[in-house]
């Protein structure tokens, strides 16, 4: 029978089947994407076959249907391990916060250059909304104004408060969104906001780190009320870019990818080409300067934590 992947607890799978049941079922057999060995076959979001074994209560998945998309991530202290994070997205959303812990402006270049890759349509969420002065209001509206101004959506919460909750949740109606981000950004307050009954245990910041402590451990997929599912997963201190060729980079820059044909040469690498329209904008200030200094971390292998 044909089930959708709701959970992943490692060696085990949770599978909605069609008629509504939810089995535990392992894997049968390789699976593989484009010669890619992950340290998870199967995802959240997968649309399987499975076979029941005898006593009808778990199964085995035999087959994996092919994917609309995934969004992929790997470690950087262990390039070789790869893990699809989730499977048949319509968006993505990337949690971040500016304090307690402080979200990188490269892990935030890095999430979305893998959403454009994969062709999932990605958003920021600005959250602890509560924790501003006026002085940081100022300064999350230049972070805000970065990733507007190149067309990506945005908004600014307090998941802890339900402040703007409303609105966000409009965007989520009828759809399959992966919410990510670091450990401590306030994922699992926020889902709780969104579906009541999740009941989602919440952790503190570490004192010394500034970092989160992790609360999810797997991946699972929940209901929203209102319609659609919701993908939560366990906190991503480090976003590795996979799969991905330097020539190609360029092209997951929206800011990038509209100026491409202005460059003189067409095979433009856009670090130090004479005639190319990427150098001139970014010295016009056209193009934020942070986003160009990611496009370089990832094009030379540089990424870096956080």
């Amino acid at each position: 029978m044909k089930g959708l992947v709701i959970k992943s607890t490692g060696s085990w799978y949770q599978v909605l089947a069609s008629g509504g049941e939810v089995y535990s079922c392992r894997i049968k057999g390789k699976f593989r994407i484009k010669g890619i060995v992950s340290t998870n076959p199967i995802a959240v979001g997968d649309e399987v076959d499975i076979s029941l074994e005898e006593d009808q209560e778990k199964g085995i998945i035999t087959k994996l249907h092919p994917r609309r998309n995934y969004i992929i991530r790997k470690s950087i202290n262990l390039s070789k391990s790869v893990q699809i994070i989730a499977a048949n997205l319509d968006q993505a959303i990337l949690v971040v916060t500016l304090a307690s812990p402080m979200t990188s402006l490269g892990f935030i270049d890095r999430f979305l250059v893998t959403a454009e890759a994969y062709d999932i349509p990605a958003v920021v969420i600005f959250n602890k909304l509560d924790l501003f002065s006026d002085e940081g209001l100022e300064v999350l509206e230049q972070f805000e104004d970065i990733y507007k101004e190149i067309g990506y959506r945005c908004f600014r919460i307090s998941a802890l408060e339900g402040k703007n909750i409303d609105e966000l949740r409009r965007n989520l109606q009828n759809k399959t969104t992966l919410i990510a981000g670091h450990s401590g950004v306030g994922k699992s307050t926020l889902i709780n906001q969104l579906i009541p009954s999740a009941e989602l245990r919440t952790g503190d910041i570490s004192a010394w780190s500034e970092k989160g402590k992790h609360t999810t451990t797997f991946a699972e997929m929940l209901e929203l009320p209102e319609g659609g599912f919701i993908i939560d997963t366990p906190g991503i201190q480090e976003f590795g870019v996979v799969d991905i060729e330097p020539q190609e980079l360029g092209h997951f820059f929206p800011e990038f990818r509209e100026r491409r044909n202005q460059c003189k040469y067409h095979n433009c690498k856009h670090i130090n080409e004479p005639g190319c329209a990427i150098l001139e904008a970014v010295e016009n200030e056209e193009i934020a300067p942070s986003r160009y200094q990611s496009y370089l971390s990832i094009y030379h292998g540089n990424e870096t934590r956080n």
